[in-house]
């Protein structure tokens, strides 16, 4: 549980519970059977999204279950009326429009309905933000009242776009504009933005507050950032479209993102996902340091359905962290090992958690391509981060679990049939149905299973795995709708092509420099935040850019989600890897530059399948299967070389010649993989001490 989730109980717990289930219902009936109108699903999404989170996540952290009984001041009753007042009128006028329409067929409130309601509702909205930051109830059980005014504000801007939709499509963004427009996308904006810093900190409402103040900056700025500016009402009304918040993240949120999260949920609610984490304990517990193979295995099909790196570390990392720490790890390399695990899983097909889809969606490349394409990459990535756990155990010669502590083999076995969700979705997946069937019948599979093991999912535990989904989405709803804002100034800035035409310069001396600015700038602007936003911001600035210097779509949109996904490992805001340092008691720095030496491979895989498309299944088999091969052995010998330990301890030369062999492995071709073999192949010979300094004097061989 967060920091500054709510816990309420009796029947304040009960309605937030019930609402949570029925926002999961709501996107599982429009889904699969009664499709919406784009922008009333979306908004449906979004603001019950945030109506949920006020009630569940407060402004601070909290610190007890007891309710607190004490005076309000006279700032925080004035803060209060304020609060009460702007945004009870703002509501009031949005329902007397909508009572209008429904009780007498009015389509059109008197103007004063909708020339009146905005201001006073952002007022109060500010007031209600403010009163939480100061005022806030340290204790779980109880919430807020700005909290819950808050929802309500969601609610009135909800109502007042639904109303004015179809009008809107047409002047959002324009001269045309109405200043209520302008009111509802303003409180719109302020209550994402507060969200945002509830769930993920500050990082994320820094950046898009950057971006916001940009759009108003520009006519001052310097070179490609110069603009000629923009009306707060030409801005805000344009943001709030399906070219901003309204766009492809909440796009992507509202289908594919929640589906899956709803799958975990319902993996979580049928104890079906801790039977991988057994299945994964009962085959490698054992193995020398076997709960980080099982953090490796675990963590990385967990996070490949979760999507988002941190939470997986704190769900999978409170199992794998302490017992890693039992075999030997030490602390800050338990939480590495688990946060570099977490975060591949965002890169492990099909789901990637949920990457696939969103690239899907902004490339308009067929989902199956993708995730065909993403096969060999994430090999590579799991392969290498297994080699460093198991060469590590070797070097510091650790044991792995004793089998009496391991779950039975022979018990787990016969309950294979619990895959079978994932299998199911997995077949379907390929077998042309769509993402959101394939989806819709892997969450019923893993109820059905459920009934053929103690933890049989009837109607209250399918009710909890509603309402455990929808709690689960909101950080995600928060998120994109961010990173939307983002995406909506990128759009309407041209801040894109300008940087677009910025790395084309760039590549004109150097492509190689172009391609590692590239990669800097997924990074930076993915730090702090949560991969699905991460990308779809990086897809925006950089992805663009790439494809004006001829790299192909698919090949540019991976490069920039690789490093948009490993921004969560990357010092010096690493969330994964803070994450995990929470957990173990380890040093958040210390352990983010451990995941980052863990993860080295995501940083180079990038520019291997720049330098060789057949990486990403592109090319005649041959010429797969030898890239495939060839950059395997590099792995294997770039693990080495990182971790100190090739055939026995290996000395500081001997470290860099097997990074300098592991890099000439990975560079395809056939010259540089024969000088990489034989470096490797001298490499052994001499930590064998089949070849010694004296012989190699003499010229001869022991």
């Amino acid at each position: 549980m967060a920091s500054n989730q709510r816990d309420p109980k009796g029947r304040v717990g009960m309605l937030i519970a019930v609402l949570a289930a029925a926002y999961t219902v709501f996107h599982l009936v429009v889904m699969v059977f009664y499709p919406l109108e784009t922008w009333t699903y979306r908004m449906f999404h979004l603001c019950g999204g945030l109506l949920i989170g006020f009630l569940t996540y407060s402004a601070l952290s909290q610190s007890s279950t007891e309710a607190e009984d004490r005076p309000r001041g006279p700032l925080e009753l004035a803060l209060l009326a304020v609060s009460v007042g702007g945004i009870g009128y703002g509501v009031l006028m949005v329902a007397y429009a909508w009572g209008g329409w429904w009780l007498a067929g009015v389509a059109q409130p008197p103007r004063m309905v909708f020339q009146t309601y905005g201001l006073p509702l952002v007022i109060g909205t500010m007031a209600a933000i403010l009163s939480g930051w100061l005022f806030s109830t340290r204790a779980r059980s109880r919430i807020h009242l700005p909290d819950m005014l808050l929802g309500l504000a969601a609610i009135a801007v909800l109502g007042y776009i639904l109303f004015v939709v179809g009008a809107l499509r047409m002047r959002a963004g324009t001269a045309l504009a109405q200043p209520g427009d302008l009111w509802a996308a303003l409180t719109g904006v302020l209550l994402i933005l507060e969200l945002a810093r509830r769930l993920t900190g500050l990082a994320l409402v820094v950046i898009v507050g950057v971006f916001i103040a940009y759009s108003f900056l520009g006519p001052w700025l310097p070179g490609f950032l110069n603009h000629r500016g923009y009306t707060a009402t030409r801005f805000f009304t344009y943001i709030f479209t399906d070219q901003g918040v309204l766009g492809d993240p909440i796009a992507v949120s509202s289908t594919y993102i929640i589906l899956f999260i709803v799958f975990a949920a319902f993996l979580q609610a049928s104890k079906v996902g801790d039977y991988f984490v057994n299945f994964a304990f009962a085959c490698a517990g054992r193995a020398r340091g076997g709960p980080a193979k099982v953090a490796v295995f675990a963590s990385g099909l967990m996070g490949m359905i979760n999507g988002t790196s941190a939470g997986n570390v704190v769900s999978t990392g409170s199992l794998t962290i302490p017992l890693m720490k039992r075999v030997g790890y030490a602390p800050k390399t338990s939480a590495a090992i688990e946060a570099t695990a977490s975060s591949g899983g965002q890169i492990l097909p099909p789901i990637m958690g949920a990457g696939a889809f969103i690239m899907a969606e902004v490339t308009g490349i067929p989902y199956t391509d993708i995730v065909i394409a993403a096969i060999i990459p994430a090999l590579l990535y799991f392969v290498s981060v297994y080699f460093m756990v198991d060469l590590q155990a070797l070097k510091l010669n650790m044991k792995g679990l004793p089998r009496s502590e391991l779950p039975r083999f022979d018990v787990l076995v016969k309950q294979v049939y619990l895959f079978l969700p994932i299998i199911i979705l997995i077949y379907t997946l390929f077998a042309g149905y769509s993402v959101i069937r394939a989806g819709a019948m892997g969450m019923a599979a893993a109820a059905m299973v459920s009934w053929l093991t103690p933890h049989r999912m009837g109607p209250i535990r399918i009710f909890r795995a509603l309402e455990l989904g929808a709690k689960m989405s909101i950080q995600m709803v928060a998120v994109c709708a961010a990173a939307g804002i983002i995406v909506g100034v990128i759009a309407l800035t041209g801040v894109g092509a300008r940087f677009s035409a910025l790395l084309l310069t760039i590549a004109g001396q150097s492509q190689l420099l172009a391609m590692f600015f590239a990669m800097c700038i997924s990074i930076i602007l993915g730090m702090g935040m949560p991969t699905t936003a991460a990308y779809a911001v990086a897809a925006a600035v950089v992805a663009p850019g790439l494809i004006s210097l001829g790299v192909p779509v698919l090949v540019a949109h991976f490069f920039v989600f690789y490093y948009a996904v490993m921004s969560a490992i990357t010092p010096p805001v690493a969330l994964a890897a803070y994450a995990g340092a929470g957990l173990s008691g380890s040093d958040p720095m210390k352990t983010s530059v451990e995941a980052f030496k863990l993860g080295l491979a995501a940083f180079i895989v990038p520019f291997m399948f720049f330098n060789s498309h057949e990486l990403l299944m592109q090319g005649e088999t041959m010429n797969i299967i030898h890239a495939t091969g060839t950059a395997l052995l590099g792995m294997f010998l770039l693990s080495a070389g990182v971790i100190g330990y090739f055939f026995g301890p290996a000395a500081t030369i001997v470290r860099v010649i097997l990074l300098a062999a592991a890099l000439s492995m990975i560079s395809v071709g056939w010259l540089t993989d024969l000088v990489g073999l034989s470096v490797a192949v001298a490499l052994y010979l001499w930590q064998r001490k089949v070849v010694t300094p004296g012989a190699l004097v003499r010229g001869q061989t022991d």
